[in-house]
């Protein structure tokens, strides 16, 4: 049934937001819970990785991820020229590799050097040990999106590398923190 009274809004004008209305969107974006994962790629002998929240199923038919990266970042730049990327789903115990990676002014040299990974078998991408479920994936399309890039991407390979315990946890992103499922 619809409702009489109005709805308590804040007004956006997207050609010219003011600092406001960022702030706005997000402290209300960060009312949705996200997965947190961990992209990462290998370009000229070097691997790239980050923490990502904003990455979704595209299709089951065929298999298709999409991953949204800051443009300038190094790991959307990477991404971006390699070609293909792997996407470990981390569990809450992973909250300290997920810090890292999210930290501002992390090495390239050496970046992976204190997180557990095995070579994904197609890409070659590193893959997070204990990640409730990995993907290898081949880019198929970037869209330009503000100040992102959404990359979109069929799956070549998949599985899981958490052993399976009843407290397990997926690691979650909510109200700018990270968070575990209660069960």
């Amino acid at each position: 049934m619809e409702l009489a009274d109005n709805l308590d809004i804040h007004r956006v004008f997207p050609q010219h937001p003011e600092q406001e209305d960022v702030d706005e969107y997000r402290r209300l974006s960060a009312e949705q819970g996200c997965g947190v994962a961990i992209i990462s790629t290998s370009l000229r002998n070097h691997d790239y990785a980050a923490t990502v929240s904003a990455y979704l199923s595209v299709s089951y038919d065929p298999p298709t991820l999409l991953v949204s990266l800051y443009a300038e970042s190094r790991i959307a730049l990477a991404v971006a020229e390699s070609g293909s990327w792997a996407l470990s789903l981390l569990t809450a115990s992973q909250r300290a590799q997920a810090n890292w990676l999210a930290s501002p002014g992390t090495p390239i040299e050496g970046l992976l050097e204190q997180i557990d990974f095995r070579r994904g078998p197609v890409t070659g991408n590193a893959v997070i040990s204990g990640a409730l479920a990995f993907f290898e994936v081949e880019t198929t399309a970037i869209h330009e999106a503000a100040t992102h890039l959404l990359v979109v991407g069929n799956v070549v390979s998949m599985g899981e590398d958490a052993p399976w315990v009843k407290d397990l946890s997926p690691l979650i992103h909510y109200g700018g923190d990270y968070r575990r499922l209660k069960q």
